[in-house]
């Protein structure tokens, strides 16, 4: 029997992930029945994961203008910035929680292969690449087996690749016991006239199948990324799609010389969706029609259907419209290359997309259905239950300790905030021989070859905040990773964010969803930030519950002279030690709060945005002026944890001196001045005959600074309560991560 004779079954309809109404609609479009081909193709385009059927509505709250944006978000596969000089960057941040979850080598491995095509789909050569991954705790071997899985994935695809990684964020916490997240995020340098649109356009030109063979893999994988995790998900293996970064390689090789000639109408990675997702989004926006056979695309497998040719996720492959004429061009270079370039269609007038195999029709679909005109829902949303309750916190009944030097060693234990180089040490992140700053330091930075610039790539997310106050936790998301740029000494120019949360058909999830967004919103338009795309991962939860609001941020940054660039670590004994911002009794929702007393209660920081944006003006400001030897930004763990990390130099370990926490004048508790997480603050060095002028300038921009210390010796003494080695903080930062995989 052929997929055309196969009866449509209402089963058969909820298996695609569709719903009465949403078959309904299908008939109308079509004015007929689908055949299971057609079925299939509506499933997965009219998924959550590849049309934002449920989140659309609310991802329009995002400012997506700005002066330098070439390419916006929702425009194409990633968003383009012009920094000057006749070139741009083009970044773009998404998810592969599903796949890792089932297979975490490969579901990593090829959400890297993935992010690197959206990159160079655009013309783009990627320059670096960063990740944001969460994992329960690592005190369980299932949770080591998927950490360990995971990371092997990455590196096993960056490094065969050639693009390095050059960190992140790690984070262990029991709400992602059964549903890890793997976001990855990819960076490329385009030149301005040489951006390649995602698009079919003009008839007759010929579309043409290039990269890998065709296979079974990957069937259905936008459809399985729409649902949420169950105790048969492993049954799900065939979802998950089998990379090879070595004909990677060769293809993204093979794209950008053809980006060169004058052969190229657009290009468009086969990914979710596979050639149903390449056909459809390149005719609608070239506002045309298209043609394929089937047939002609090369397969590793014999005897596929047409459902299975049209809907599979193999990896590595593009999809390419060229210049009709210039066929030879763009066969020649492949071959070149070693790859297949197969002319299996041509654009046509009209908007339908129509697929044959043999000449036989086996799909007709209007292109602009399938990839725009799905259906858009807003969804019912309620604040959850939980959250008022959460948010009480009666500070009489929280005990300051007795002890805050365990406190600190207690933090540098714990795997969330430990050393991540057993991690990116399997990366190779000198690659390209690019890389300015190590993994480790507060944002990655690159230089441009050829030009002064730099760029500064941070991601960030604290998703005990979101749980707690999602509109809060979206605001301090953008600002942190904004914040995380500025202390490099990097202008953040443009934001992309990876939005994974539960499933939004729950009123209360979608609620959360809903003020996560109004938060980094607000926060992107006070920090003058434009959302350039990203992803959203919606479904994240499985039998042992939903995973807290994680919206990942990550904002790119521009350093116009890199030279000026600023380090996470003290440099030199003898320069004076000064804390920007104020500090609030602030410990509700921290990571102190977390560890030490077990709770994950109590509002968490409040973020003022117009003192952040004076806080990294000011940074920005100095670092202009060769003022500061190091910055780094108060985050998990408060000042004392800011402090003991800066003292952790790569080179050479530098103990601190910091006995004026007197001058500090909040009246708080003395365990919020230590381990709170008030915003907008950040510790900085600068030599001491700099003293005067970045006071000065400090008070010219309104934001409160304090002399608190310098650098000196080889212990952190922090007021009375902290005085330790710094080898021994160090060694306990280093060894925690190692010691836990050791099992």
């Amino acid at each position: 029997m052929t997929t055309s004779e196969i009866k449509i079954t209402p089963e058969l309809i909820r298996a695609h992930g569709l719903s009465p109404e949403e078959y309904e609609k299908i008939k109308s479009i079509l004015s007929r029945e689908p055949n299971l081909t057609e079925l299939g193709m509506f499933g997965v385009m009219w998924s959550e994961h590849c049309s934002y059927k449920n989140s659309k509505p609310i991802l329009k709250l995002f400012p997506t203008q700005g002066p330098k944006l070439l390419v916006r978000a929702g425009e194409e596969n990633a968003g383009i910035i012009d920094i000057g000089e006749g070139l741009a960057i083009c970044f773009k941040i998404e998810s592969h929680n599903h796949p890792s979850a089932i297979e975490p080598f490969q579901g990593a491995a090829t959400g890297v292969g993935g992010i690197l095509r959206d990159i160079f789909t655009m013309g783009a050569r990627p320059v670096l690449l960063m990740n944001s991954l969460r994992f329960g705790s690592l005190e369980k071997p299932h949770n080591r087996r998927l950490f360990r899985g995971v990371v092997a994935g990455i590196a096993h695809y960056g490094n065969c690749i050639g693009v390095p990684t050059l960190g992140g964020e790690v984070y262990f916490q029991n709400c992602y016991e059964g549903n890890p997240l793997v976001n990855v995020m990819c960076l490329g340098i385009v030149n301005k006239d040489a951006i390649v649109k995602g698009k079919a356009s003009g008839g007759g030109n010929p579309v043409y199948y290039v990269g890998a063979t065709t296979g079974r893999d990957g069937l259905g994988g936008a459809a399985f990324a729409s649902r949420e995790l169950t105790e048969e998900s492993q049954e799900d293996r065939p979802a998950v799609q089998v990379g090879d970064p070595f004909m990677e390689k060769l293809l993204l090789e093979a794209c950008l010389e053809l980006t060169q000639t004058d052969a190229l109408v657009g290009m468009q990675d086969l990914g979710a969706a596979g050639l149903t997702c390449g056909t459809c989004e390149t005719a609608s926006r070239g506002h045309s029609g298209i043609q394929i056979d089937i047939a002609k695309v090369p397969r590793r497998e014999t005897e596929m259907t047409p459902y299975e040719v049209m809907l599979s996720e193999s990896q590595e492959r593009m999809f390419i419209i060229a210049k009709r004429g210039k066929e030879k061009i763009v066969e020649d270079i492949f071959t070149k290359w070693d790859l297949h370039a197969v002319k299996i269609g041509e654009v046509k007038d009209g908007n339908e997309m129509r697929v044959f195999e043999e000449g036989r029709l086996v799909a007709e679909v209007p292109a602009r259905a399938l990839a725009d005109e799905g259906p858009v829902y807003r969804r019912e949303e309620k604040e959850p239950g939980y959250l008022k309750a959460l948010q009480k916190l009666d500070l009489s009944k929280i005990t300051e300790p007795k002890d805050f030097q365990e406190v600190l060693k207690k933090f540098l234990s714990h795997p969330s905030i430990a050393s991540k180089a057993w991690v990116w040490q399997q990366y190779d992140h000198m690659v390209r021989t690019d890389t300015v700053f190590y993994p480790g330091h507060d944002a990655a930075l690159i230089r441009i070859k050829g030009t002064q610039k730099g760029i500064a790539v941070s991601t960030d997310c604290n998703s005990l905040y979101c749980y707690l106050d999602p509109y809060e936790g979206g605001k301090i998301a953008v600002a942190e990773a904004a914040r995380n740029v500025a202390c490099s000494g990097a202008v953040p120019i443009g934001v992309t964010n990876c939005l994974n949360f539960a499933n939004p058909m729950k009123p209360e999830i979608f609620w959360q969803f809903h003020r996560a967004v109004e938060g980094m919103a607000e926060a992107c338009r006070a920090l003058k930030i434009p959302v350039t795309g990203g992803n959203v991962s919606f479904y994240n939860e499985s039998p042992a519950g939903a995973i807290y609001p994680t919206p990942t941020v990550g904002v790119a940054g521009l350093l116009e002279n890199i030279e000026n660039r600023v380090p996470s670590f003290f440099q030199n004994e003898g320069d004076l030690i000064f804390l920007l911002g104020e500090t609030f009794e602030e410990i509700g929702g921290t990571f102190y709060l977390t560890v030490w007393h077990g709770l994950e209660q109590g509002l968490p920081p409040r973020l003022e945005l117009d003192r952040e944006v004076r806080l990294q003006e000011f940074i920005l400001e100095q670092a202009r002026a060769s003022r500061l030897v190091s910055c780094h930004d108060l985050s998990e763990g408060g000042l004392a944890l800011a402090l003991a990390e800066s003292t952790f130099n790569p080179a050479k370990s530098m103990g601190a001196i910091c006995d004026h926490l007197d001058l500090i004048p909040a009246k708080i508790r003395e365990d919020a001045l230590y381990f709170g997480e008030s915003q907008s603050r950040a510790v900085i060095s600068v030599h001491p005959e700099d003293k005067e002028a970045v006071i000065q300038a400090a008070q010219h921009h309104k934001l409160p600074i304090y002399l608190i210390g310098k650098v000196d010796g080889n212990l952190l003494q922090i007021g009375d309560r902290i005085r330790l080695s710094v080898s021994e903080l160090r060694s306990l930062y280093e060894n925690a991560i190692p010691e836990k995989m050791k099992t």
